[in-house]
């Protein structure tokens, strides 16, 4: 089943052609069986142009974000920034005392500044957390406080999958004295006119559909050919973390860095209001700051500058793009955050494009998804006819 809005016919700027065969492109798994179900939209400004459902699934389904989540996090801070309530040159402690702890690292952890803790060089990006502490501010702190770093803060960038964003959660929670899951909702979502994204009850939970693994793992052999590497670090995204997603406990609790349920649109137009701030939600030096200035170009472990601003990632002008999950052909000044398992979100300010795809189908192949990823991208930010480019 496929459920397709399409209405680019009033917008004379976007290629009909160039959007069919994104279309085509994104449905391509779904047909062949590699993927149950999956969403694309495509927006403009300020609206969704082009949308698509392939599968198990209608324009209305929701799905798991993952890392995707990061930027609605991430701008929820902006928001703090600009109230002054938040200063993220400061260290982590000034807002959460406890985070340092009494440890051997807690000197060390007492210098770590919010800024770090947005750009992944905080230095625990394998610290630990789980349900059931998780599941409460009570719980989590003592839980971070006895984190241990994995090296010196601020001297290399290592992704922090969720650690980071546990963080920024409990300093929204002591800056605004409400939970983030609801402020995210008050500040950023509800303003945009968007639905929420975190901490869903069970009772709501009818429309998201359940993750399922597929494909099977890359040989040593194509990952070598592909990454120049025979096997991949080891991280905490794995097969049983991905699935406990699909436990209603686990949706409702609402993981920062990584528990956001969303539909393709809602990417599309979160990225839109990133672009235009026609909601008045973001100020706007600090938008643009956060959105454009490139902040954090430690080499990842396979030697690609991260080039991570505050909370988004910009695709930069070395040619890279694709490598950091913006495919091609969109601009040096690009930004967004993909989550696992291939969901795609990002907006190009020289085109005023915006993009998100959402699957539930975890591909295993790590070659597979990240290509299919590059290609829907790069068809994606080729869809404004060359002379409406800024």
């Amino acid at each position: 089943m496929a459920t397709t809005s399409n209405n680019t016919a009033s917008a004379k700027s976007l290629s009909d052609v160039q959007i069919d065969k994104l279309l085509s492109r994104a449905r391509r798994e779904v047909d062949e069986g590699l993927l149950p179900s999956a969403q694309i939209a495509l927006a403009f400004n300020g609206e969704i142009v082009a949308e698509e459902a392939f599968g198990d699934a209608s324009v209305d389904t929701r799905y798991c974000i993952f890392s995707a989540t990061k930027p609605f996090v991430a701008s929820v801070v902006w928001t703090l920034m600009a109230d002054g309530i938040v200063d993220v040159s400061r260290p982590v402690v000034e807002y959460f005392a406890e985070f340092a702890g009494d440890g051997p690292d807690a000197a060390s952890k007492a210098q770590i500044t919010v800024e770090q803790v947005m750009l992944h060089t905080s230095g625990f990006p394998h610290a630990p957390l789980t349900p059931p502490a998780w599941d409460s501010s009570e719980t989590r702190i003592p839980a971070m406080a006895n984190w241990k770093l994995n090296w010196e803060p601020g001297t290399r960038f290592e992704y922090h999958a969720t650690s980071a964003h546990w963080v920024l959660a409990e300093i929204i929670d002591r800056a605004t004295g409400s939970d983030y899951r609801d402020v995210l909702e008050q500040r950023i979502t509800g303003p945009a006119g968007l639905p929420r994204i975190l901490g869903i009850a069970p009772e709501s939970q009818a429309d998201i559909a359940d993750l399922v693994l597929t494909g099977e793992q890359a040989t040593p052999d194509e990952l070598e050919a592909a990454f120049g590497v025979r096997e991949l670090p080891e991280t905490e995204v794995t097969d049983a973390a991905v699935l406990s997603f699909n436990r209603p406990d686990v949706r409702a609790t609402g993981v920062p860095g990584g528990g956001g349920m969303a539909r393709a649109k809602d990417l599309a137009l979160f990225y839109q209001e990133l672009l235009h701030n026609s909601n008045g939600i973001w100020d706007p030096t600090i938008l643009a700051d956060a959105t454009g200035t490139v902040r954090n170009t430690f080499a990842d472990p396979f030697g690609v500058p991260a080039n991570r601003a505050l909370g988004v990632i910009v695709a930069g002008d070395d040619g890279l793009a694709n490598i950091r999950g913006l495919g091609r052909t969109v601009s040096a000044t690009a930004f967004g955050h993909n989550g696992a398992g291939g969901q795609l979100a990002w907006a190009d300010p020289a085109t005023g494009l915006s993009l998100g795809y959402t699957t539930n189908g975890y591909d295993r192949n790590e070659v597979r998804q990240p290509r299919r990823g590059t290609a829907i991208s790069s068809i994606a930010a080729e869809c404004v006819a060359s002379d409406c480019i800024a």
